[in-house]
């Protein structure tokens, strides 16, 4: 493991490692137990996406490693201005020991691995949400024990979340259904990728999707840059929403995720936020030693 570009580069010993060192770092962290395991590391971080977890929890995942974060918005270094990706990376590969970006394109992430020559960490792109389904898969496994064999269900729309959570899932040998419209499908090589795993359902019957779920997860119906399409979104994602009369299709005891900020009213009835604020909060939690792991794995 040289990078976290997307789920699909790790195998799945590679995710269960960086699940167990996650486990094993929140455990010394809620018993006071220092950890300065990346003590002397930099780490650099590129913003063109706003951002509260992702920034607070490698910033501060960082500091109690023993390492330091240096934030870099997309406004205030030589990228903004036009100067190219392999430029910028060639000269931070000589400060750093390892940089994690959040932005747009996925070919950007690509293009620092290609020219830097330190680890670099996908924080979000429009394709693909790593860090955030690692903590995902964490949360889930506190909760269920193990992940083989349990049923995800995805409400909304086909975005990096619904890709990045098909690929986590399925390699860690779980079910997974997405619910959203025809129009709004996970990526073409996701889905091509996965028929050949099995294990994937996509359909547009929500009541269908859920049944029998161990786990309900959904996210905004329009995500950061697609704020344009908001109204129209609105009309076509009306109904995809996780509400009382969809927990009643799930497992009695199935849990709820949202990867946050949530819309209440919108893809989740604020009931049932609230009911699963737990599961919801311990997610957002979970990101912070998840990320610890992948640091310790790529820097240490």
């Amino acid at each position: 493991m040289k990078h976290l570009l997307k789920l699909g580069d790790l195998s799945r010993e590679e995710i269960y490692g960086i699940l167990n060192l996650a486990d094993q770092l929140k455990y010394e962290r809620k018993n006071n137990i220092r950890h300065p395991l990346l003590a002397g590391k930099k780490l650099g971080m590129i913003f063109t996406k706003s951002s509260t977890r992702t920034r607070v929890s490698f910033e501060v995942g960082m500091y109690e490693l023993g390492g330091y974060a240096l934030f870099l918005s997309g406004r205030d270094i030589q990228l903004g201005r036009g100067e190219p990706i392999k430029d910028t990376v060639r000269v931070l590969s000589r400060y750093l020991d390892g940089i994690m970006i959040r932005t747009f394109a996925q070919q950007d992430v690509e293009d620092l691995a290609k020219y830097g020559s330190i680890p670099i960490i996908n924080g979000l792109t429009d394709y693909c949400h790593p860090c955030q389904v690692l903590a995902d898969l964490m949360t889930i496994r506190e909760y269920k024990g193990s992940l083989a064999g349990l049923k995800l269900c995805f409400v909304g729309d086909g975005n990096n979340m619904a890709n990045s959570l098909i690929v986590g899932c399925l390699k860690v040998g779980m079910q997974v259904s997405i619910a959203c419209p025809d129009d709004y499908r996970p990526d073409a090589g996701v889905l091509a990728w996965a028929k050949e795993q099995g294990g994937l359902t996509v359909t547009s019957d929500l009541k269908a999707a859920a049944a029998d779920a161990d786990v309900l997860y959904t996210d905004v119906w329009a995500s950061m840059g697609q704020e344009a399409e908001k109204e129209a979104r609105e009309k076509v994602f009306r109904g995809f929403c996780i509400d009382g009369a969809l927990m009643k299709l799930a497992k009695p005891d199935a849990m709820v995720l949202h990867c946050l900020p949530a819309h209440r009213g919108e893809e989740i009835a604020d009931e049932v936020f609230e009911a699963h604020a737990g599961d919801i909060f311990d997610e957002a939690e979970n990101r912070l030693h998840a990320q610890k792991a992948v640091l310790v794995k790529l820097l240490k």
